[in-house]
């Protein structure tokens, strides 16, 4: 269920930050699913292992458990509609980017999400229903623009090796699992897989390890009161001492200056 506890909320591109650019920027996965409809600026996305670009009325459509990352300039602007996995609307099971280059399109698909949040901002009677009626709405939007829309080209097996590596990443990370236990379960070397996770992504594969990591560690220490040696545990650290300083080389920063910026 999207973080505010409806089944479905409209977020900014602020609100999805929370005050800090590294929750998007950094390789993450979610528990429900997120599209993120670009209304101004350009950037990066990095999709299950495959780094694209993108800029206005683009749409990501990303389903919950996909590793993802969203590097936006500065001035841009987002609508990311939030909605629970598994919601019935009908809208694709796997990741995608549309590039919407027809006005009216445009128009129908901001106009829809700006209908959501009104009704979710309202206090009329059915306001929930009738956004999620907009919802179903904008899924069949979707779906018929897919239809029209040219069919990407086959992954490539360079490509299809990193989306089921970025799979992996996302169910197993917590585990502290080395990259080479990855590389021996997709039946390739460790020097294979990084090899291609840089081709495809920019990254190696023990950088897509790291980020995943990070950001949990990140979100763990930033947001909550959970304490440092129970996180540690979580993430699969085998110390408090080394998750201290693997926060340390890639933030510059201790576990409690880090929980300083955001808890009081």
């Amino acid at each position: 269920m999207p973080p505010n506890g409806q089944s479905l909320q409209i977020s900014t591109l602020t609100n999805l930050m929370g005050g800090a650019p590294w929750r998007l920027e950094l390789l993450h996965d979610l528990p429900y699913d997120l599209l993120i409809w670009v209304t101004r600026g350009q950037g990066r996305a990095l999709l299950q292992g495959h780094r694209r670009g993108i800029s206005t009325h683009n749409l990501l459509w990303i389903p919950a458990g996909t590793l993802f990352g969203l590097d936006l300039g500065k001035q841009s602007n987002v609508l990311a509609l939030s909605l629970p996995a598994g919601n019935g609307l009908g809208f694709p099971p796997e990741h995608c980017l549309l590039r919407v280059r027809d006005v009216q399109a445009q128009s129908e698909v901001t106009g829809r999400l700006e209908s959501m949040a009104r009704e979710l901002q309202s206090a009329s009677p059915f306001g929930e229903e009738a956004a999620r009626a907009h919802a179903a709405l904008l899924s069949v939007w979707f779906r018929r623009f897919l239809l029209d829309a040219p069919s990407d080209p086959r992954p490539t097996a360079a490509l299809r090796l990193v989306r089921a590596f970025c799979a992996q990443v996302a169910r197993e990370y917590k585990g502290g699992k080395p990259m080479a236990d990855y590389a021996q379960d997709l039946g390739v070397t460790p020097t294979h897989l990084s090899r291609v996770c840089k081709q495809v992504s920019d990254l190696t594969a023990a950088d897509i390890i790291t980020q995943r990591t990070l950001h949990a560690a990140r979100e763990k220490v930033e947001f909550s009161s959970m304490p440092f040696q129970v996180i540690a545990a979580d993430l699969g650290f085998g110390s408090a001492a080394y998750f201290t300083r693997f926060l340390q080389n890639h933030t510059s920063q201790s576990p409690t200056a880090l929980r300083r910026t955001h808890v009081s």
